[in-house]
C-alpha cells in the first residue's frame, strides 16, 4: 500500500513539474540548468556562427579581390597567366600572378613528396609495428612538432638548411627546394597523426584473414592495411598540402622571394602568401597594388576551396567502398 501511494503521488508531481517548465518564459528556460532550450541555443548558435564567419570571409575577400578587375580594369586572363610582376614601374606597370601561383603549387607538391613517405612510415610504426610503446614515444614528438611556431621552422631553415644548400649545391641557398623542405617538416605531424588514426581504423578481421592465408606482417601491411586505409591516407596527404599551400612566414624566410618562374628546384621563387605578406604593408587602401594583392588572396582562397572539395570527394568515395 505504501509503495502504491508513493507511485501515485510521484506521477502528479512529475506532471506538475513538466507543466511548470512548459509554462516558463523563453528567458527563464535559458537560465534553467535543466532546460533543453539553453543547450539547443548554444549548439545551433555555434553552428550558425561558423557558417556566418565562413560566408563573411568569402564574401569580403571576393568583393575586395574583384576590385582589380571591376574598378581598376585589369584583364583577368592576363593577371592569371602573366609572368611579369612590376607594380612599381612608372610606365605600364605589370601584374602577372602566374609565377606566384606556380611557386605556391610547386612548394606544396614538393613538400608533400618529402613529407608523405616519412609521415606514413611513422604512422605505420605507431599503429602496426610497435602498437604498445610506439605511440607512447611518437605521439609526444608529433605534439611537440605541431606546437612549434612557424617562425621557428623558418629560423631553423635559415640557419641550417640554407647554408647546407649553399655549400653542397651552390647559389645563395634560398631556393624552391629549401622552402619545400621547411614546409615538408611542418606538415609532417599533421599527415602522420591523421594517417595513424586511419590505419588504426582498419578492421582487425582483415589482418586476421591475411595472416590465415599465410601472409607475413609486411605483406599484410602492404597489400591489406594500406589499400584498406587508402582513401583516408589520401585525405591526410591533401590536408597536409592545404596547410603547406597557405604557409607564409617560414617559406618567406628561405625561398628567396623572386617574382619569376624558377627553371629548377635550386632557383629562388615566391609564393602567393609571401608576396602578399611582403607587399601589403607598403600599400594604401584602394590603390592598384593593394587591389591586386587582394586578388592574389582571392586566388589563394579559391585554390584552398579546391583542396577542400577534393577531400570531400575522396571521403565520399571511401565511404562507398
Amino acid at each position: 500500500m505504501k509503495i502504491g501511494k508513493v507511485v501515485t503521488d510521484a506521477a502528479p508531481a512529475s506532471r506538475n513539474r513538466s507543466k511548470l517548465i512548459n509554462e516558463k518564459g523563453f528567458f527563464s528556460r535559458l537560465t534553467d540548468r535543466t532546460s533543453e532550450s539553453r543547450g539547443k541555443l548554444l549548439i545551433y548558435g555555434s553552428a550558425l556562427l561558423m557558417i556566418v564567419a565562413v560566408t563573411a570571409i568569402t564574401l569580403f575577400l571576393t568583393i575586395q579581390g574583384l576590385r582589380s578587375f571591376v574598378v581598376d580594369r585589369l584583364n583577368f586572363w592576363t593577371f592569371i597567366t602573366g609572368t611579369e610582376w612590376f607594380p612599381d614601374r612608372a610606365k605600364n606597370p605589370s601584374f602577372g600572378a602566374f609565377p606566384f601561383i606556380f611557386g605556391s603549387m610547386a612548394v606544396t607538391f614538393l613538400a608533400a613528396l618529402i613529407a608523405t613517405p616519412i609521415a606514413i612510415g611513422t604512422a605505420l610504426f605507431m599503429a602496426e609495428i610497435a602498437k604498445k610503446w610506439g605511440a607512447k614515444i611518437m605521439q609526444p614528438v608529433i605534439e611537440i612538432l605541431v606546437g612549434i611556431p612557424s617562425v621557428v621552422y623558418g629560423l631553423i631553415g635559415l640557419s641550417i638548411v640554407v647554408p647546407f644548400m649553399r655549400q653542397h649545391f651552390g647559389g645563395t641557398g634560398f631556393n624552391l627546394i629549401t622552402g619545400a623542405i621547411v614546409v615538408g617538416i611542418m606538415i609532417l605531424p599533421t599527415v602522420a597523426s591523421i594517417a595513424a588514426d586511419s590505419i588504426r581504423a582498419v578492421p582487425d578481421s582483415l589482418r586476421q584473414a591475411s595472416y590465415a592465408i599465410g601472409a607475413t606482417k609486411w605483406q599484410t601491411i602492404w597489400r591489406v592495411v594500406i589499400p584498406a586505409a587508402g582513401s583516408s591516407l589520401l585525405t591526410a596527404i591533401i590536408l597536409g598540402m592545404s596547410r603547406a599551400f597557405g604557409e607564409a612566414l617560414a617559406v618567406q624566410m628561405v625561398i628567396g622571394n623572386v617574382g619569376k618562374i624558377p627553371s629548377s628546384i635550386l632557383d629562388p621563387s615566391a609564393t602567393l602568401t609571401t608576396i602578399i605578406t611582403l607587399s601589403m604593408g607598403h600599400t594604401t587602401t584602394g590603390s592598384l597594388l593593394n587591389d591586386a594583392l587582394w586578388s592574389l588572396g582571392l586566388i589563394l582562397l579559391l585554390i584552398s576551396y579546391v583542396f577542400i572539395v577534393i577531400i570531400r570527394f575522396i571521403g565520399k568515395k571511401g565511404e562507398k567502398r
